[in-house]
């Protein structure tokens, strides 16, 4: 996307976005699709917690999309215009059919009806992005999910040829062929988008799950996309200890050191490069309060950057993964510091 040092961005407000030569941010998009048929011109009572009516219902739908597009392309850093890359994290399926988390949402994507307004969706997201620049992070959690259900993604079936004759007959009907529709339409649709699929990391401390985790995305498709996402935490490691009790989700340097390699098996199996995100915010000033946890992984990662280079990763992206987590507005200015000092630094160019 025009850029050659490993991007730093992340969930933010329009303050804090220009508050820093941030690269890139992030948005969610969930809360279930609509009904077939409905909102397509308008937003009224039918279009339920919907995304595309979550402006104000008196413009058109899809609206929200395009002014997130629009903040991002006006950011500035100190008086000058620095515009920013928009990335959207589409996380429907759960939301969307009433269905179970997990294997729910598996089994949900072999419903033709379901799977045709979800596809219908995704391809009006994609008409809103047209030519502009985006990044589009597919469905956290669903593919790791999948892998579960059946460690071959070709052999678990989704109606995918019944959904979207128009776009996807020639796919398979599996979630194999649900992930390369995806992308393919993002290719026709959003030409000038960039897509990844989400590898789940919830097996990375076991020898040898990267490559098997890397396998398993390339075969998914992700190899057809332009980068892969992972996380390291949905959560600050002090709100796990001294909110949920639960004081093993530290990373020590160590930790952190073998998570990096985990994410390089990734992206060279798959032969894209990886995008972190949802990266927690916490940093060890704070006082392990409500918006402001201890962790350690802001203040690892910009001080490992040329590690982080060296693990395929093209892009930091720091957020809070739930409410009460420390955020870019209340970490002290800690994310906003070392992201101008990375950038005075020169930045680090990405790996090869």
């Amino acid at each position: 996307m025009g850029k050659s040092s490993v991007l730093i961005g992340g969930s933010m407000t329009d303050a804090s976005a220009n508050a820093a030569p941030f690269d890139a941010r992030y948005l969610y998009l969930a809360g279930g699709i609509r009904k077939a048929g409905q909102c397509a011109s308008s937003c009224d009572g039918s279009c339920g917690q919907w995304w595309g009516c979550w402006q104000d219902t008196s413009q058109p739908p899809g609206q929200y999309a395009q002014g997130f597009m629009n903040a991002s392309a006006g950011a500035t850093w100190q008086g000058s215009a620095r515009p920013q890359i928009p990335v959207f994290t589409y996380y429907e399926l759960l939301q969307s059919g009433g269905i179970a988390e997990g294997n729910g949402e598996v089994v949900g994507v072999n419903d033709p009806e379901l799977l045709k307004r979800y596809l219908d969706d995704w391809r009006f997201l994609l008409q809103k992005i047209g030519s502009k620049q985006a990044m589009l992070h597919l469905e956290p959690d669903f593919w790791a999910y999948a892998r579960n259900v059946n460690s071959n993604p070709h052999a678990i079936p989704a109606q995918v040829t019944a959904a979207n004759s128009t776009d996807c007959a020639s796919q398979e009907n599996s979630v194999a062929g649900l992930a390369r529709c995806m992308i393919g339409m993002t290719r026709k649709y959003a030409p000038n988008a960039k897509v990844g699929l989400h590898a789940s990391p919830w097996l990375w401390g076991n020898s040898g799950d990267g490559l098997v985790t890397g396998k398993f995305m390339a075969a998914l498709g992700a190899d057809a996309g332009d980068f892969v996402v992972s996380d390291l935490s949905d959560r600050d490691a002090g709100f796990y200890q001294y909110h949920e009790n639960n004081p093993n989700r530290w990373y020590t340097p160590t930790d952190s050191a073998n998570f990096l390699l985990w994410s390089k098996a990734v992206a060279q199996t798959v032969g894209k490069p990886m995008v972190l995100w949802q990266i927690p915010l916490g940093n060890m000033a704070q006082n392990n309060t409500s918006d402001h946890w201890q962790d350690t992984h802001v203040d690892y990662l910009l001080g490992h950057m040329g590690d982080v280079a060296d693990a395929k990763v093209a892009a930091l992206l720091f957020g809070a993964g739930a409410g009460l987590q420390t955020t870019v507005e209340s970490d002290g200015g800690n994310l906003i510091s070392k992201t101008i000092a990375n950038a005075k630094a020169g930045g680090k160019p990405m790996c090869k």
